[in-house]
Order: structure tokens, then sequence, then C-alpha cells
């Protein structure tokens, strides 16, 4: 399938690691069968705007948090879009913690190029 449509199911398959959910339990939320969630989140399948909506309704996944980068254009930063991506799949609290490093970091490096 499209690579639009592998990102969008490794964000949702993060997204449902992160509650601890199974895929069964994620399609009896969003009332849809289980194999299609497996598709989905393998990129076997594109998702229909439906579909999505209902698994992020069923996630608590804002559809715009899902589908929030997904357009390579030449005057984005790829760099940033891979950063973002390392980090979108990983659970909040560690979101976070990285988030506090990179920060830090760029604090540091301020510091040090004023001495």
């Amino acid at each position: 399938m499209s690579q639009i449509s592998e990102m969008i199911g490794e964000r949702l398959r993060a997204k449902r690691i992160s509650m601890g959910w199974s895929q069964e339990y994620t399609a009896e939320q969003a009332n849809l069968h289980p194999t299609y969630i497996g598709q989905v989140e393998r990129g076997e399948k594109n998702i229909t705007i439906e579909s999505l909506a209902k698994i992020c309704s069923a996630l608590h996944y804002p559809m715009e948090e899902v589908l929030k980068h997904m357009i390579s254009d030449s005057s984005r930063n790829h760099i940033a879009d891979q950063c973002y991506e390392l980090i979108i799949h990983q659970p909040p609290d560690e979101q976070e913690l990285l988030y506090l490093i990179l920060k830090n970091i760029i604090a540091y490096k301020k510091k040090t190029r004023g001495r």
C-alpha cells in the first residue's frame, strides 16, 4: 500500500499499544472487525475517512493528530519530520521526557555559544 497508509497504520498502532488495548478490543470499541484493524495497522488497507473517524474516536485520538505532517513538501524540513515520527510512537510520558531533553540541549547550546 501507500506510504501514507503505512504511516496512518503505524500511528494508530502506537496509540492503541500506548493505551494497552488489543486489536480485538479496539475493533469492538470502534464497531469494526479485528482483522480490519490489523490490516489498517500494517498499511495493507486504504482506510476510509469513516473508519478512521471510528478508530480515532474509540482511541480518543484526534484525527488531525493522526494526519499531522503526512504530506511531503520540498519546503518542509525532513529531519524535523523524522524526529516527529520517532517521538509520536512513544508513550505520552516518554514524549514529554524527549521534549525536555531536546529543550535542554538547545538551551545548553545557546548558553555555550554565548561564552
